[in-house]
Formats: structure tokens, sequence, C-alpha cells
């Protein structure tokens, strides 16, 4: 036989509830969010929301300044356009979908008609695409690149 719940039930419910709710949910240190552009300082260039974590590229040091580099298995290119800002974007080309494969010369370029985009907003530099390339998530911490 059911009987009705009592508030001291109720009040001690919702406590356990709350309590198993937020177990892991403190502050780890780890203030920075997840960004299309971040600085080596962990700040973000722009907002997003992170969980503070994700995949870990590469080292700062491997992204070179006014180029980038291409991460083939995760179909993104990490750029630094200028020193300490990180850019990243998807390295499939926008238009029919090869991947990207160089970053020169201020671009990231496309083997499969020549189509090449500027690694500082991945916009198009040189058709045949005309769309540019989709901005991803990235935070830098310390001196780790991570993918969002």
């Amino acid at each position: 036989m059911n009987q009705p719940a009592t508030r001291r039930t109720l009040l001690a419910t919702g406590a356990a509830t709350l309590a198993v709710c937020c177990v892991g949910c403190g502050d780890d240190g780890d203030s920075s969010s997840a960004a299309a552009s971040a600085s080596p300082s962990g700040e973000s260039a722009s907002s997003g929301s992170g969980d503070g974590g994700g995949k870990a590229l590469a080292s700062v040091s491997e992204i070179p300044e006014g180029g980038g580099k291409i991460f083939t298995e995760e179909k993104v290119v990490v750029t630094q356009p200028k020193k300490g800002e990180y850019k990243a974007f998807s390295a499939v080309c926008t238009h029919q979908g090869c991947t990207l494969n160089k970053v020169a010369d201020g671009t990231v370029d496309c083997p499969c008609h020549g189509s090449r985009f500027r690694i500082s907003d991945g916009s198009v530099a040189h058709g045949p695409a005309t769309e540019a390339l989709p901005a991803k998530e990235i935070m830098v911490h310390g001196n780790t690149v991570h993918l969002g």
C-alpha cells in the first residue's frame, strides 16, 4: 500500500538527488571555454561552450605562425594567422568534399580542383569553391591545442 510522501521524505529525496547530480560539477581550475580561435593562455577569442577539454591535437610549436597543420583523421586544420592566435576549420573542401592537403602562402589548399581558403578566417581565396570552411572549436591549454 502506497502512503503519501511526507515533507521530510521529499526533502531527503531531493537532497540525495541533488548530491548525485552534482558529483563532478566542481571547479577543476580550468575556466577556459571552447572557441573557434584561442590564445596560448587559454583565453577564448570567441565565445563557446565546452567541457574544458577535448582531444589533444598538437603542441602550439607544431602550428607555424602564418601557416597551419592539417589533421587528416580529425578532418580539421589548425592555423596560426598571427603570433599566438589559433584558428580551426573543417579540412573538408566545400566544393566537392575532398580533404584539404596543404597549408602554404596563407591558404589551405585542396588537391582536387584547386580551391584555396584563407588561414585567417576560412574564406575562399580561390575557387571553384564558393563557401568558406566551417569553423571548428579549439582550446589552447598551456602549450597544447585541443579540439573542442
